[in-house]
């Protein structure tokens, strides 16, 4: 049997693995031993039963990491990777995605000698003030078997000189956990929670500190809001830190005084995927939400300088646009409208990556 450990830090990208125990106890069986690692680099504990709860699947492992500078958690998660992978031996270590997490796994996996597989690679925002994209390139440099999701992926990875022979493309393992849990998601009565009804609401998510880590930024971001059509609710699960930022920035009476914004805690995974399923529209700065939106083909504008995942917007039904006003304005009124633009969902983006992704590991990995 093939030994693979996946390792993950954050929710995001639980979202990415959850289906490879399932696929891989169907499909091939007798032939993986798949073991998942749990940073905790982001770890809720309130929310954390009902998570793993609801996609059926828990971590091996634990590590239990400490909320800590970036340094401190590379430092901390390569120090007790190490002993897991001495332990249980993988053939091949898996991380998606670029946070924290993925970085420590990769480096830990190269120092020891063993095969690495990224998923998600390939993807590139150019913006080296990202601390995700010096993650991504940084881990892209030592990967063995690089997993795409996009087609931008694979060019990238051929222009930084990566051999082709190692690229796989796969399609995009977040879908297939929407598809796994399509029913679960739809059945979710969260439109009667908040009194709203399909297609009659903007579902907003805004978290970048660049936004609401500074009052000037959440400033901009009420001034949009309250000149968003009061048609429209507008629904926003709001971050902890951007609720506490508002406070200490003395706007929370302001936010409040808004007659069609409704703030919500964060969601569960099935609860904001229905959200998103019955929405007019996202707006967001998240990364994921472009591609989940892309795959429900819900109009989608994303509030950032750049993107990752240019398949959403070239393909799909997002649109990438800076925090300009007048701008958003004017896309929203284009989507209220029936003007914007449908979307298509990109290529191999159906419910089967992990499938694929287990094929090439199955028929290419030695052991």
């Amino acid at each position: 049997m093939k030994k693979l450990l996946i390792v993950v830090g954050t929710r995001p990208n639980y979202i990415k693995i959850t289906q490879f125990k399932t696929i891989a106890a169907k499909q091939f069986p007798n032939q993986f031993d798949i073991k998942i690692v749990h940073t905790g680099q982001h770890f809720d504990a309130s929310m954390a039963d009902v998570f793993f709860h609801q996609l059926d699947i828990w971590p091996d492992f634990f590590l239990n990491i400490k909320p800590a500078s970036a340094n401190s958690q590379v430092g901390e998660i390569m120090i007790k990777l190490e002993n897991i992978i001495n332990t249980f031996q993988p053939d091949m270590v898996l991380v998606p995605g670029d946070v924290n997490s993925t970085l420590a796994a990769a480096l830990t996996t190269y120092k020891l000698g063993v095969k690495l597989g990224h998923l998600e690679s390939g993807l590139r925002s150019f913006d080296r003030s990202m601390p995700e994209e010096i993650n991504r390139i940084l881990v892209d440099e030592i990967t063995d078997f690089y997993f795409v999701t996009e087609q931008s992926g694979i060019d990238n990875l051929i222009n930084e000189g990566k051999s082709k022979d190692q690229i796989h493309f796969v399609g995009n393992t977040m879908i297939d956990t929407l598809c796994a849990f399509e029913n679960d998601i739809e059945n979710q009565e969260l439109l009667s929670t908040y009194n709203l009804k399909k297609g009659d609401y903007i579902l907003m998510t805004i978290h970048r500190p660049a936004t609401v880590d500074n009052e000037k930024g959440l400033d901009e971001l009420l001034a949009l809001i309250q000149s968003l059509p009061s048609e429209k609710r507008v629904l926003f699960p709001m971050h902890p830190r951007t609720l506490k930022n508002i406070k200490s920035h003395g706007l929370e009476d302001a936010f409040k005084a808004v007659d069609h914004l409704t703030i919500a805690a964060p969601m569960d995974y099935f609860s904001f995927q229905n959200l998103i399923h019955n929405s007019a529209m996202v707006l967001t700065d998240s990364g994921g939400i472009q591609e989940e939106t892309t795959y429900k083909q819900i109009p989608c504008l994303t509030l950032r300088p750049n993107t990752e995942r240019p398949s959403t917007i070239d393909i799909g039904s997002n649109t990438l646009l800076n925090f300009d006003q007048d701008k958003i304005l004017d896309r929203v009124q284009q989507i209220i409208s029936g003007q914007y633009k449908q979307g298509q969902i990109p290529q191999l983006w159906d419910g089967k990556a992990t499938q694929r992704v287990l094929e090439v590991i199955s028929k290419h990995l030695d052991v």
